[in-house]
Parts: structure tokens; C-alpha cells; sequence
């Protein structure tokens, strides 16, 4: 098992949370990014540059991605081909995507994508709370139980 995070919009709250979890359970811990990252000396984290452009990051996850793998991402059709390939998605906010809500959560998208388009609804995510970071937490704990 990895843990793949979609980390150009990962918070860095979240990112320490995981940081913490590898170390602690010795797992890998893979960043992907169009930008550089820094990341804790360890050797069970790294972070890994892909070039710039639409969904690049998203696209070498779910290439990379192996049945078991953890994926965080908040990103829904990532989140659809991780669980086609056997991964575990999970939201920075502590959604967990399964198979029985991610066609719900496509469809929201997708609703969500025309309404922007179209010029009725702005603005994006809220902000990440506390409690979003307990869930999240909590969460991340319950998968990683089992290694």
C-alpha cells in the first residue's frame, strides 16, 4: 500500500497530518505536483514534479495508482478512476469515495460545473475547519489500521 496525494490543492494542514501517519506506520507517502514541493527528510516521503498543464498531476496518480493505494484528492474524477483501479479515495476533508457514491458525486460535479459555467454560481470550496481536519484524521486512521 502508497498514499498518493494530489498535492497542488492539498492544504498543508493535511499534508502534515499525512507526513506524520507515513512515519508513523511506514508507509509511502508519494506528493505529485506541477510545482516543486518541499517535503520532511524521510525515507518513506517524497514528492514527485510533473510538468505543468490541465489534470497532469491527476493523470500520473491514477496511471500509478495500484489496487489498496490511498489516494487524497479532492478532485472527483480522480477520485472515480482510483476506485476503478481497486485504490482508496479519500477527500482532504474526510469523504471517503466508495463505488456506492462516487456516480452520485459525479453527477453533483458535473451539475455544479454547468451552473458555474452558465454564470450562476461562483465562488469555490469553503474553508477547511477544524472539524474537517478531525474528519479527515479520523478517517485516514480507520484505512491504515489494517497495514
Amino acid at each position: 500500500m502508497k498514499i498518493w496525494v494530489d498535492a497542488d490543492a492539498c492544504p498543508s494542514v493535511i499534508k502534515d497530518i499525512l507526513y506524520r501517519a507515513a512515519e508513523r506506520k511506514k508507509i509511502e507517502l508519494i506528493l505529485v505536483a506541477n510545482q516543486p514541493l518541499r517535503v520532511p527528510p524521510s525515507r518513506y516521503i517524497r514528492s514527485q514534479q510533473v510538468a505543468a498543464g490541465f489534470d497532469v498531476a491527476d493523470d500520473e496518480i491514477a496511471q500509478q495508482c495500484q489496487p489498496h493505494d490511498v489516494v487524497i484528492t479532492a478532485d472527483i474524477p480522480l477520485a472515480a478512476d482510483v476506485i476503478k483501479k481497486g485504490g482508496i479515495a479519500l477527500s482532504p476533508r474526510g469523504e471517503l469515495f466508495t463505488r456506492d457514491n462516487i456516480g452520485a458525486r459525479l453527477n453533483m460535479r458535473d451539475f455544479m460545473d454547468t451552473l458555474r459555467s452558465s454564470g450562476e454560481h461562483g465562488g469555490g470550496p469553503a474553508p477547511l475547519h477544524q472539524r474537517d481536519r478531525m474528519a479527515f484524521a479520523n478517517q485516514l486512521d480507520k484505512l491504515l489500521a489494517s497495514v
